[in-house]
């Protein structure tokens, strides 16, 4: 039987650089992200879609072409699969990381 499940967010203790998987299934992965203020996620990209929450602090998120976009809580950011792109914190901040499918497709759990 399905059960409900619920994180609050901005209370959880997330160390800083230590993500915290809250659900992974083959639809998507949750993950939350503590990243202190002038730190980055340096550039990168992931196998599947993603999307960013700023669920406290402030962000810089960029992309392809310099494409940048910025702002504080509320803010939601989404990536292309295996789109390079970088996040910077401009304060102290706290992030919901949602990637689907999970693993993406090119992830290396789907390699044989």
């Amino acid at each position: 039987m399905p059960t409900l499940r619920s994180w609050l967010l901005n209370e959880l203790d997330v160390p800083p650089r230590a993500p915290e998987v809250l659900a992974s299934t083959d639809e998507g992965r949750a993950i939350v992200i503590e990243l202190p203020a002038n730190e980055k996620l340096g550039e990168h990209q992931v196998h599947e879609r993603g999307w960013l929450l700023v669920v406290e602090g402030r962000i810089e998120a960029t992309g392809p072409n310099g494409q940048s976009a910025g702002g504080g809580v509320g803010l939601l950011v989404e990536f292309d699969p295996n789109e390079r792109h970088e996040v910077a914190a401009i304060e102290d901040s706290r992030l919901l990381l949602l990637l689907s499918p999970w693993p993406g497709e090119g992830h290396p759990r789907n390699r044989d």
